[in-house]
């Protein structure tokens, strides 16, 4: 068997990769349960809470190290993107007593978003690297537009730009600015039927 497998080195090659592969899958697999690392669940609550601007006003990188601090014991009143209404909600959760939102941090403003003069634009592609949730888009020397639906208006890309063609503008509302929210992948089908419900069941 070695003689065949030695005249066929394509062979010897793919067998070689495949026992490889097996190993290191095995090796990986044992890691990933004995080194695996609970979750804190406070911590996914809170979370689901910040308003995710990953805009760092709390003092944090983003809003997951803040909601860790809040799990650990921070102040709930560090989130002037959230305002007072996640504050309450974080009192809530916790129950403890809501505080108002601390001024060192900023104050709560309208929902905004940004906007870049695209005439403007050298493209220097220094807010595409500071905008935290990939909400710009353009290449180096190539203009640059931000996804309105995308962007937190959390104002880390203004500072950066070096010929300040990006304002902050009020998030539209209203009818206008209205859209249909997709359904969640893990909403059954429905499709129009005018089958008893027994029958629907039993197909």
């Amino acid at each position: 068997m070695l003689a065949a497998i030695s005249d066929q080195p394509l062979v010897a090659a793919l067998l070689t990769l495949l026992a490889l592969g097996t190993v290191f899958g095995a090796v990986l697999g044992f890691a990933s349960v004995r080194f695996r690392t609970e979750g804190n669940p406070l911590a996914d609550q809170i979370n689901s809470i910040l308003p995710q601007t990953q805009c760092g006003q709390c003092g944090y990188p983003g809003c997951r190290p803040y909601a860790e601090a809040i799990a650990n014991g921070d102040n709930i009143n560090k989130c002037p993107p959230g305002g007072q209404e996640t504050i309450d909600a974080l009192a809530d959760l916790l129950d403890v007593e809501a505080e108002p939102l601390d001024a060192a941090h900023g104050v709560e403003k309208e929902s905004m978003v940004a906007y870049i003069r695209e005439d403007e634009c050298i493209g220097c592609t220094k807010c595409i690297q500071a905008c935290p949730v990939d909400a710009i888009l353009g290449a180096a020397k190539q203009m640059h537009t931000v996804i309105a639906n995308e962007c937190t208006g959390c104002d880390l890309c203004v500072e950066p730009c070096p010929v300040d063609c990006i304002d902050m503008v009020p998030r539209k509302t209203g009818l206008a600015a209205w859209h249909w929210p997709l359904p969640d992948d893990d909403r059954p089908l429905i499709i129009a039927t005018d089958a008893p419900a027994s029958k629907r069941e039993a197909a």
